[in-house]
């Protein structure tokens, strides 16, 4: 079964440029075909455990980037560009499949995970061998190509490792919480638009930019969805608002009230009791998100992601002027409205 090509604007993302939109569009539809090709095995259920995460879509964002990243080198149309675009994919797709069976999900983009339909030993060996078939691709683009796909697995795991830990005693869990957002989401999509810029013949100078404006970006993406968890709507984020604090996952807003909390006030008391309490009572999960609205962290962290978002845009400013950057700094401004 061939996954569904997902159309650029799905990300809430319109090109102004109908060339450029045309490229990428055929871009990922050829990266779509190479996502199906290189997940085939002889075997038909190693096929279908392999591709169960990766069929029920998504918004392959983390190709976006490189299909964009590869227009300011001299040749974006290069082999190279769409066989590294499966390589973050895959990279991805397989850390989804770990993801789940570490979280116990059951529902990934409203399918049953790979480890409800089967069991955790599926889908950590899918999720092996997905990372195995990366490998496999990213050995065909050379040896620099290797060791930076090995670094950013790497922090994948570090960043993984230190979730799974928690906050260490007397460690800032702020600071930690943005530390695991940097390694878990930042560094891949870091890697995604390098890999376009590398692949393409672009100079070093803007592969160094492409590069931290991912890093930039994918925590700022990380961070809206925070956002989305507590304001949004499930048509936003994908998901009911909410879920996080009923799983009592983590979150900026929540990390920022912790840190300022006075129990002397009777809302922050409140909220206190409420965060450490069961949220799967809809009635307290209800009254969490209103005063989680209401309070001043909310506002900071909705700044905190502008000011990201400002951040990644200044990165931008050693690229040439076009289309492509035009598309970049689009990004920025969808992480702001997505968010707010």
């Amino acid at each position: 079964m061939s996954p569904t090509p997902l159309p650029a604007e799905s990300l809430g993302f319109a090109f102004a440029d109908e060339a450029l939109e045309a490229r990428v569009r055929a871009g990922l539809e050829a990266v779509e075909q190479a996502l199906r090709d290189s997940t085939e095995s002889e075997a038909p259920f190693v096929t279908a455990a392999a591709q169960h995460v990766m069929v029920a879509g998504g918004k392959r964002f983390r190709p976006l980037l490189v299909l964009i990243g590869a227009e300011f080198g001299s040749a974006p149309a290069a082999p190279e560009v769409v066989k590294s675009a499966v390589v973050v994919e895959l990279t991805h797709v397989a850390t989804l499949h770990h993801d789940d069976v570490m979280d116990e999900a059951a529902l990934r983009r409203g399918s049953a995970t790979a480890n409800a339909r089967w069991d955790n030993s599926v889908a950590i060996l899918s999720g092996d061998w997905l990372f195995a078939r990366a490998s496999d691709l990213v050995a065909d683009l050379g040896p620099d190509a290797v060791r930076i796909q090995a670094r950013t697995f790497g922090r994948l795991v570090e960043g993984q490792i230190r979730e799974t830990l928690g906050v260490t005693e007397g460690q800032d869990p702020l600071k930690h919480y943005l530390s695991v957002i940097a390694d878990k989401t930042g560094s891949l999509i870091a890697t995604s638009a390098l890999f376009g810029a590398r692949f393409a013949g672009a100079s070093e100078e803007i592969q160094e930019s492409l590069r931290a404006f991912g890093e930039e970006i994918g925590v700022a993406f990380q961070l809206a969805d925070d956002i989305l968890d507590i304001a949004g709507d499930s048509g936003q984020s994908g998901k009911t608002p909410g879920t996080d604090l009923r799983e009592g996952v983590p979150t900026l807003p929540v990390l920022i009230f912790r840190a300022q909390a006075d129990p002397t006030n009777p809302d922050d008391a409140r909220l206190l009791e409420l965060l450490d309490s069961d949220l799967s009572d809809d009635a307290r999960l209800t009254e969490t998100l209103d005063l989680l609205r209401a309070h001043p962290a909310f506002t900071q962290a909705e700044d905190d992601v502008r000011r990201r978002a400002s951040d990644a845009r200044r990165l931008l400013s050693p690229l040439p002027e076009g289309p492509a950057r035009q598309a970049l700094d689009s990004l920025c401004d969808l992480v702001v409205t997505r968010s707010v």
